[in-house]
């Protein structure tokens, strides 16, 4: 059978490897390059460090679902899955890190103690969520957001310094904003279970513990050499046809199968691209929410309007190198996260270099990477590439100062890597519109991607392989 995949990020291409043997696929790429927000590349310019491979996207992935390591072991990359050599992070107050509490599900604390010592939270920032213990059950409502909840049974200092930056380093919005049950599922058993949610947190993270009880296993993962190489072993692996420079315009229905009609990338004054026709028995749509509603509004009109139920936010990320010598060298841990109510515009710092030292190479120099821009907030966006930089490092300096270790010395190079419309909001009531798009879809017509079943590269490679399944199942039924 033939299928088309539209949308070469990792999701896609996860659908390719599933449908590897199974069928002739053909992945659809309308960027000049495969791998979505999965981008290794050299920070380029000149000096040391122009060679760094840096990425420009997503740095790793979490080991502790299955999918991630399970396809680099897939196509070769076992060998090379490493683990960060720290994940010891710290959140901003008044300026000054602090470290994050051990034992929190996403900013929600499990050991009372760890949170006290944290320094996190004010005294009255404490007790406000030690209420929890007494209050009343929370009505929550069939689907809140994850601020609402929280801030109800433990309040908005612990909303505003931990589940925020948290949950705003994943997705790039805020959690009075984001969808509990879509953005923090560990938390949904708590709501019908428990009365209170320090209590339930802790239940639930102790069912979900390393077993035997002391042991620890690695919570993140990449592939030595950056996560490009994963995107590239995927595809070559899977077999498939990889048209890049071609941008799908329209699904129309062909029988019990479909065809798409594309354009190739070409020069505006020389009237666009050349238009070319694809024949598929299924088609798998790997594009964002606002790309897949395009193609569906003519065909599936239903599904085309959940999806605009699923807005993105824009980000920009910044990276700074480092040479040695004085102000070099960054305060212990992987970085830092700064809230929303903190005066900077950088919205969290990972150490890149000491989080992965084989990201320096043996070069000596330190890497430093800022995230700017989260959805709602996004006016510092406009800045020019270099204003950004400047800024960023300004920022980064300041509080690793007050951490004890500056970073203050001048980077040697910078580089901005931007991603607009780049991350998908999980507003309340995603899971119903997701559904609704679903079940609106013609058969042969599959949606995959993080703009539905969750962000990380986990979570969307088990989405493209569920659609692949899907797609097999589609074309059989049809053929019966």
């Amino acid at each position: 059978m033939k299928v088309v995949v539209i949308g070469g990020g990792i999701a896609g291409l996860a659908a390719a490897h599933a449908l590897s043997g199974r069928a002739d696929v053909t992945v659809v790429e309308s960027a000049p390059r495969l791998g979505g927000k999965l981008r290794t590349s050299p920070m380029g310019g000149s000096g040391p460090a122009a060679e760094l491979e840096i990425e420009e996207g997503a740095e790793s992935f979490l080991a502790r679902v299955p999918e991630g390591t399970r396809l680099a072991r897939r196509v070769g990359l076992g060998h090379d899955i490493v683990h960060p050599a720290t994940t010891s992070a710290s959140v901003v107050v008044g300026g000054v890190p602090r470290p994050l509490p051990t034992g929190t599900m996403l900013g929600i604390p499990t050991d009372a103690l760890a949170l006290a010592r944290s320094r996190v939270l004010s005294p009255a920032g404490l007790a406000r969520a030690a209420a929890d213990l007494v209050l009343p059950r929370t009505d929550a409502g069939a689907d809140p957001a994850v601020g609402d909840y929280v801030g109800a049974r433990l309040g908005r200092q612990l909303v505003e310094r931990l589940v925020d930056p948290l949950l705003g380093g994943v997705y790039a919005g805020r959690a009075d904003r984001l969808s509990l049950r879509a953005t923090v599922p560990q938390l949904v058993p708590i709501l019908a279970e428990d009365r209170s949610l320090l209590l339930g947190a802790r239940r639930v993270r102790a069912r979900t513990a390393p077993t035997p009880p002391g042991a620890s296993a690695p919570v993140f993962a990449s592939v030595r050499g950056g996560l490009g190489r994963l995107v590239a072993a995927v595809a070559e692996t899977s077999g498939a046809t990889i048209r890049t420079g071609l941008t799908a315009r329209a699904l129309i229905p062909a029988g019990a199968g479909w065809l798409v009609e594309a354009t190739t990338a070409g020069p505006a004054d020389a009237g666009g691209g050349v238009g070319e026709t694809l024949g598929a028995d299924a088609v798998v749509l790997a594009v964002p929410a606002p790309a897949a509603r395009r193609l569906l509004e003519a065909v599936a009109p239903r599904s085309a309007r959940a999806l605009v139920g699923v807005p993105y936010a824009s980000v920009a990320l910044v990276t700074l190198v480092y040479g040695g010598g004085p102000g070099t060298l960054p305060p212990p841990g992987s970085g830092f996260l700064v809230p929303a109510t903190e005066p900077t515009m950088i919205k969290a710092a990972t150490f890149l270099t000491s989080k992965w030292p084989e990201t320096a190479g043996g070069s000596g120099l330190t890497v430093v990477r800022a995230s700017v821009g989260r959805a709602g907030d996004d006016a510092d966006l406009g800045r020019s590439n270099q204003e950004l930089a400047g800024v960023a490092a300004a920022e980064i300096a300041a509080i690793t100062r007050a951490a004890g270790s500056a970073l203050a010395a001048r980077p040697i190079a910078s580089r901005v890597s931007r991603w607009g419309g780049g991350l998908p909001q999980y507003l309340p009531g995603h899971l119903d519109r997701v559904a609704a798009a679903r079940a609106g879809l013609p058969p042969g017509l599959l949606l995959a991607g993080a703009g539905y079943d969750g962000v990380g590269i986990p979570a969307c490679i088990r989405s493209g392989e569920a659609a692949a399944e899907a797609a097999v199942e589609a074309v059989l039924a049809a053929a019966r």
